[in-house]
């Protein structure tokens, strides 16, 4: 009985409107010129399956091949993905974990590791042509995941001209590529006979803020460091083996405390194969440290590896890489 009082309600058999819908005659109706009229109703709509509920209110449909959130009592996550220029795809970062108070920007990720690895890339033009380039290092932790991308910032007659004794500016980018931390070496003697303008790092964290300094110290046969805050006092004593000299084995600089007493950590230089260190300058070094260190000494342990790298493991050209006895 509803169906058909729908149907004689509705301007033409078969159509189904709602009772608001506004009626009008088919005479009323003039139309365009030309209009011959409606050519006629389609077949009507079976209409909604019973019990079926309907969308809900302000339901966005999943794109085309949606899987679902998976698991049931599992939340859907969405990792990002940041690809990083200098660096091979597919290394994965560090997370960042929440800064801790009194920590400048970038370095959060030193809070949590009491281990580094720094790896040099290998630069296939420096390797076939001995033409010296800007370094390169991916910074790690244990794990074998990224923390910071360094690059050297030095111009092409510097790196030349002066060798391993050159100057430079080290940038250390984040996974967003904000530089956290810059080290700046001067242009000093690298002899022992001069202990008058010996080897300094300084590092800045922000860049600009200076957070601490590495200092060569004289003595006739071992190299000596010493590590300094940023008001330029003695934290931390480095020292290195008589024979700097890598040979199928590993070579230790030991972090000391100020009376040499107890050892807190070492800086590695690890061994990499016979073949990567004949016709390559590209290194592998470690960084072990207490876990409760201060953050910004840290820091300041990055920009020690990086002059004992090259103040005695970096060559250019056709020099042999340095040894014998400091």
């Amino acid at each position: 009985m509803d169906k058909q009082n729908v149907q004689m309600n509705a301007p033409h058999p078969g159509t189904n409107f709602p009772a608001a819908y506004p009626q009008y005659p088919p005479a009323a109706y003039q139309g365009p010129p030309g209009y011959t009229g409606y050519p006629g109703p389609q077949a009507p709509y079976p209409g909604p399956q019973a019990g079926y509920p309907g969308p809900y209110t302000d339901y966005s449909v999943p794109p085309h091949g949606y899987s679902g959130p998976g698991p049931v009592g599992f939340p859907v996550q969405h990792q990002p993905v940041y690809n990083q220029q200098g660096g091979p795809a597919g290394t994965p970062w560090m997370p960042a974990p929440p800064p801790p108070s009194n920590c400048p920007p970038g370095l959060e990720y030193l809070t949590q590791i009491d281990q580094i690895l720094i790896h040099q890339q290998v630069e296939l033009l420096e390797v076939l042509t001995g033409f010296e380039t800007n370094n390169k290092y991916e910074i790690k932790n244990s794990l074998g995941q990224r923390i910071y991308f360094a690059v050297e910032d030095t111009d092409c007659c510097t790196r030349n001209c002066c060798g391993p004794e050159r100057p430079f500016t080290m940038r250390i980018l984040d996974l967003m590529g904000r530089e956290v931390i810059t080290l700046e070496r001067p242009l000093r003697c690298t002899s022992c006979c001069y202990p008058c303008c010996l080897q300094e790092i300084e590092i800045h964290s922000p860049p600009g803020v200076p957070v601490g300094y590495v200092s060569q110290n004289w003595h006739p046969c071992l190299p000596k460091f010493t590590v300094q805050n940023e008001k330029r006092e003695d934290i931390l004593k480095i020292s290195g083996p008589c024979v700097v000299c890598s040979c199928c084995a590993d070579i230790d600089f030991e972090i000391k405390s100020l009376d040499e007493e107890n050892v807190v950590g070492k800086i590695s230089k690890q061994w990499t194969g016979f073949v990567r260190e004949a016709f390559t300058d590209a290194d592998n070094f470690g960084i072990q440290f207490p876990l409760d260190l201060d953050v910004k000494m840290k820091a300041v342990m990055i920009g020690a590896c990086f002059l004992i790298d090259f103040m005695f493991f970096e060559r250019s050209g056709g020099q042999e890489q340095r040894a014998g006895v400091w």
